[in-house]
């Protein structure tokens, strides 16, 4: 008969069949776990937007590499270069947050995760199997595990008090609706309801000399328990197993695809189920799921970052962000790149504090070198691009400005491609930045003009922070001239401070006024270098 016939099953594959609980390759997802929009998601995950000119400036660029580093699969990178502008969309992010904080949730979120990425191995195994009904087989098992993970998935959400609009609201509904629908249903019955089918068939394999028969299992005797039988009075206590243990490969050798080539003709109608299966489910995986295993990976990524810290006492808190309020505030904030690397190798991680309020609009950093000043203009920009991800913030209490967009300005080496020194590629890249920059800007720049004479450098400096003030952007500046400190009501001094008593960096920064003068004070002090040492020295 037909189904004798091996080829007929391969046909059976091309039919036009109804499909499975599937759906098209490109179908946009139903919801979003980051975006209100859904369609931003899929744009993100398809096309990688450039990593944006501030990331490399504030060492963004690391900590994002770090953050996802073990996450390569799910193209998390164009989600990092997409910050949000929208408080809504803030908050939205800062739900599932809240959410995630239930630790059954994460743990289920977690081991969804696992089973979906046993899947992809599963589908990833299949297209390196070279016999076909081997093939088929992990391709259903695939779908099994697809089926177990999303039924666990539901049920934990069922049980858990999520109360996001992401999760608690919108996966939720569509998870309960969807499990619940005729079409999982009826794939999930179809797929285990054919491997429990599969697993039953049993066959007996005769070999004579190089001839092999494969036939129905006319339940003969089990030869492995004859011979123990046989041999169990001369058992003296508990022996040595000498047994080998023999290494099991997902590929099969030509034999064992021939007794399943052989099995096939003796079982047809189970095999033509297999193949009628395998075709009506190509589109098994549905595309909200797909894409929802995807997006929580971002949550989860953050959480595992920002749990390193925790160990050492450092914290992250929600920053309540605004569209359009100036007042500046952050506690206990640390740099999130300099910080991982201080983690790794045991040492501490400081914080500093952040404020601007009634007017103040810039913050003039001076002070010793080396006394952390680069690392808080970094840390006060991680802030704000922190915010606009709708991440938690290093730090204990935080409001800041939702920007529009951030502008950095440190010190680069000269580039022999554009034929501009070096004061004139400063000056051409400090004009871009402000022709472009809005009220909802935040401007970040060290070290700006030193390549000039002081004179030089304090006039060009005076024009830029004019141009900032006029412009009402929120920025840091750090700077070796002191006198921008004094600019104006709007402008902060801040200076890096050094403990008198051991001439030592301690690497905080303090709202005071710029002397130029703390470290070598400090100095002057310890080898008693200072005017009166001096003095009294010459008397004595």
């Amino acid at each position: 008969m037909a189904s004798s016939n091996p080829s007929s099953f391969w046909r059976a594959g091309s039919k036009e069949e109804p499909r499975l609980a599937g759906c098209a390759p490109d179908t946009v997802p139903a919801l979003s776990v980051l975006f209100l929009d859904p369609q931003r998601s899929i744009k993100l995950s398809k096309t990688l937007p450039p990593q944006p000119d501030y990331f490399v400036d504030l060492n963004i660029d690391q900590a994002v590499d770090t953050i996802i580093a073990t996450r390569q699969e799910y193209n998390l990178a164009g989600v990092f270069r997409e910050p949000l502008r929208a408080k809504d969309d803030v908050e939205y992010r800062h739900e599932v947050f809240h959410d995630l904080e239930e630790q059954p949730l994460q743990q289920a979120l977690i081991a969804f995760a696992v089973e979906m990425r046993k899947m992809r191995n599963h589908l990833a195994q299949v297209e390196k199997l070279n016999y076909l009904y081997q093939s088929k087989r992990w391709y259903i098992e695939a779908i099994l595990v697809y089926c177990d993970a999303v039924i666990a998935l539901a049920q934990a959400m069922m049980a858990s008090a999520a109360k996001s609009r992401a999760l608690g609201g919108l996966l939720r509904e569509y998870l309960s609706a969807y499990v619940t629908s005729a079409q999982f249903k009826t794939l999930n019955n179809e797929v285990r309801s054919l491997l429990s089918e599969l697993d039953a068939i049993t066959y007996s394999v005769r070999i004579n000399g190089d001839t092999l028969t494969v036939r129905h299992y006319g339940d003969e005797a089990d030869y492995c328990a004859v011979i123990e039988a046989t041999f169990e009075k001369f058992r003296q206590g508990q022996v040595h197993d000498h047994r080998v243990k023999i290494s099991e490969y997902p590929e099969m050798n030509h034999i064992e695809a021939k007794v399943l080539d052989f099995l096939a003709l003796l079982n047809p109608d189970s095999f033509q189920r297999l193949d009628d299966l395998h075709a009506r489910s190509k589109n098994y995986l549905d595309a909200t799921i797909a894409e929802f295993d995807r997006e929580i990976q971002f949550y989860l990524a953050y959480i595992e970052y920002m749990a390193g810290f925790a160990k050492i006492d450092r914290h992250f808190c929600y920053p309540c962000v605004s569209e359009s309020d100036k007042h500046i505030l952050a506690r206990n904030c640390f740099d999130i790149a300099l910080g991982k690397k201080l983690l790794l190798v045991g040492k501490s991680v400081v914080c500093n504090d952040i404020e601007l309020k009634n007017g103040e609009r810039m913050i003039v950093v001076s002070g010793a070198n080396q006394g952390g000043k680069t690392t808080f203009s970094r840390m006060f920009g991680q802030m704000f691009y922190l915010a606009s991800m709708g991440c938690p913030v290093p730090g204990t209490e935080a409001s800041l400005l939702l920007s529009n967009e951030i502008f950095t300005h440190f010190e680069r080496q000269e580039d022999i491609n554009n034929l501009r020194g070096k004061l004139k590629d400063d000056l051409v890249r400090i004009h871009h930045i402000l022709r472009s920059a809005t009220p909802r800007s935040v401007l970040v720049m060290n070290e700006i003009f030193t390549s000039t004479s002081l004179t030089d450098g304090l006039f060009l400096s005076e024009k830029v922070m004019k141009e900032a003030i006029k412009l009402d952007v929120l920025g840091i500046w750090v700077t070796f001239i002191d006198e921008l400190a004094a600019y104006g009501e709007s402008v902060v001094s801040m200076i890096s401070t050094v403990d008198p008593s051991q001439t030592l960096r301690t690497f905080k920064i303090i709202r005071a006024s710029a002397t130029g003068r703390s470290y070598a004070m400090a100095l002057a002090h310890k080898y008693a270098l200072t005017p009166e040492s001096i003095k009294e020295r010459v008397q004595s």
